[in-house]
């Protein structure tokens, strides 16, 4: 159970209305309705009449608002208490980041951040580029690290969620050594990320370079874990589009081979401007000045 439904629940259960209520919440009117009929499913019963309008609780959802309020009110008392805490200490900083970037490029970097920043504690929460997304806009995170590209859009409006060039990678195409050579005529079979995910958008811009091989679907990952795409690429099963910096150790060891151009990328840290705490603009200039003094490999 997502301790965000509780939420939602509780906004629905105050203004009695599914649109009104998305748009509280900072997300669409049919993703907020899922999440609503997650909690029920959870549950195992309806909370909701929606046989009239405006919506209204039913028996079990009255019963259930007092249980939520009550939750909800004792996990922000025991948050609160936790961060007051952490501050005590120099402070809590929060990142949302890609997978692959908390195992190659984030732990270093955050070394080098704690070190220009001070002393604080530090929140790291791995997840896909759109629950990332949503998380930074619902507030409870201060910072996005992500992959960019020109040709891929992140939802973010500059204003609200400024960004910094904290880094650089490249997306290349990789396979294990001594592949058939009806690879090079009838195409190389191809791993591929799940469709809405991140690294699919970046896989695609990479195969209409030119010098891309010819290629053919495979296998599709439905999570879309580059480390596991990595490790199917190693047992020999195709070509894949991985960072480089995940790959490096394989591509120097001659255990994968770089099998067509690079798509360079940026690597961008976002910060939600409405969370300014004194803490964040520390970590923000620490950032920034860490970013400047990045040499963007040739």
């Amino acid at each position: 159970m997502d301790f965000k439904w509780l939420e939602d629940f509780l906004v629905l259960a105050e203004t009695h209305s599914f649109s009104r209520s998305a748009e509280l919440r900072g997300v669409t009117q049919s993703a907020f309705s899922r999440r609503i009929r997650a909690l029920e499913e959870w549950l195992g019963t309806d909370l909701l009449s929606r046989d009239s309008y405006p919506v209204t609780l039913t028996p079990e959802g009255v019963l259930f608002r007092e249980t939520a309020e009550e939750a909800v009110r004792m996990i922000n008392a025991r948050r609160a208490e936790f961060r007051d805490h952490a501050r005590s200490r120099g402070g809590e900083i929060s990142f949302l980041a890609l997978h692959s970037l908390t195992v190659t490029f984030l732990p270093g970097w955050l070394m080098r951040l704690k070190a220009a920043a001070g002393q604080m504690t530090s929140r790291v929460k791995p997840e896909n580029f759109d629950r990332c997304i949503e998380a930074l806009t619902e507030g409870g995170y201060d910072f996005f690290l992500t992959y960019a590209h020109p040709q891929v859009n992140i939802p973010l409006d500059p204003s609200g969620y400024p960004h910094l060039v904290v880094g650089h990678d490249s997306l290349v195409a990789v396979a294990r050594p001594g592949w058939p050579e009806e690879w090079l005529t009838d195409g190389m079979p191809m791993l591929k990320y799940s469709r809405g995910s991140f690294l699919n958008a970046m896989a695609r811009i990479a195969l209409a370079q030119p010098g891309a091989p010819k290629v053919y679907i495979a296998h599709t990952d439905e999570a879309s874990m580059a480390e596991a795409m990595k490790s199917m690429a190693v047992a020999g099963h195709g070509m894949v589009w991985l960072p480089r910096l995940l790959v490096e150790a394989e591509i120097e060891t001659g255990r994968l081979e770089v099998v067509a151009p690079e798509l360079p990328m940026e690597i961008r840290l976002y910060r939600n401007a409405a969370r300014g705490r004194g803490i964040t603009g520390r970590v923000w200039q620490a950032a920034r000045e860490l970013g400047e003094g990045y040499a963007k490999p040739e």
